[in-house]
């Protein structure tokens, strides 16, 4: 008995050590046509510590599009980065109340660790912003790390595009 409880600590010790590197694009939202010319990509890549929740990730994500105003938000997890049969993640409210297309949640984002997700590198997975406005995001894994060099994370390490305005018309 305790032979196993130490080798699923050691497994969780493992994963609590992990950088994984996220290319986070925005796919979809209200943006004007003049603004996706001149912005044809848009993309920020964060590295995060695997023992970092998915409500960190988020307000990594809501700091590296130059957000400034909360909403709900969801992420998902399936065949493809907004499959309505994956799995979602939601904040605390949302877990006895199911939002997102009448689909029960998998978990609370305040609780769950990138680490525990099972992410593997070029796996995508998709972040929804505001359900009024309906920001979708394709995250892609590029890289899963095993040393963690010094320093506060998450971390925006590159900026491909300009921010959109959160709301069109401001």
């Amino acid at each position: 008995m305790k032979g196993r409880f130490t080798r699923k600590t050691e497994k969780i010790n493992e994963q609590q050590r992990q950088l994984y590197t996220l290319e986070v694009y925005i796919i979809g939202g209200p943006m004007t046509e003049a603004f996706l010319r001149r912005n044809k990509v848009i993309c920020r890549t964060i590295e995060i510590k695997s023992s970092q929740t998915l409500e960190e990730l988020h307000e990594a994500i809501f700091d590296a599009f130059d957000r400034d105003d909360e909403h709900m938000y969801e992420f998902h997890f399936g065949k493809g980065p907004h499959d309505r049969k994956g799995d979602r993640y939601v904040l605390p409210m949302a877990m006895r109340n199911p939002f997102g297309w009448g689909r029960k949640a998998k978990g609370d984002v305040t609780r769950t660790t990138i680490g525990s997700l099972g992410l593997k590198v070029d796996q995508s997975f998709g972040y929804w912003f505001d359900f009024g406005d309906d920001w979708y995001h394709q995250i892609n894994v590029v890289a899963i790390a095993d040393k963690i060099p010094a320093g506060k994370y998450p971390r925006v390490i590159k900026r491909t595009g300009k921010s959109p305005p959160q709301y069109v018309g401001f």
